[in-house]
């Protein structure tokens, strides 16, 4: 009997675990979702699109900094979508675990792929800079978030 019972209580925090333990985004509104994912340049600035589209590592959110600004966390199968000044600009995950500079001009998108890297004692990041038809099939595979930019 005891291990019917240790079983059962086993099950019911792995069931708690997998309902409460994902990481919560606010999400933009389905409009704003639908233009981002127009991929439409803009003449005046450059465009930055950070996702995250796996679900790997799902209970955790993930900082992102522009510029040495918080822009939010991500998400499992979430993206931010920043408009820049032309120029160097710098993107970090998980404080300075992951860096990734980039040049950007404006009139032109980029897209960062936020991959999602398991360790023995807790989850990081790796930011990639990715090419256009990779970069779009990931976003579309997310949802806007709200950034604090």
């Amino acid at each position: 009997m005891n291990i019917v019972k240790s079983v059962f209580i086993l099950g019911a925090i792995a069931t708690l675990a997998l309902t409460t333990g994902c990481a919560s985004v606010q999400k933009a509104s389905p409009q704003e979702d639908n233009a981002a994912k127009a991929f439409k340049s803009n003449p005046e600035y450059s465009q930055v699109y950070v996702y995250r589209n796996e679900t790997l590592g799902a209970a955790l959110s993930m900082p992102v900094t522009v510029d040495g600004k918080t822009a939010g966390n991500t998400g499992p199968k979430s993206y931010f979508k920043f408009n820049l000044p032309a120029g160097k600009h710098t993107l970090t995950s998980q404080g300075d675990k992951s860096v990734l500079d980039i040049n950007t001009e404006n009139g032109k998108i980029y897209y960062v792929w936020q991959e999602v890297k398991m360790g023995v004692m807790s989850g990081g990041s790796k930011l990639q800079l990715v090419d256009t038809d990779k970069g779009q099939k990931g976003v579309k595979q997310c949802t806007l978030i709200k950034t604090n930019l």
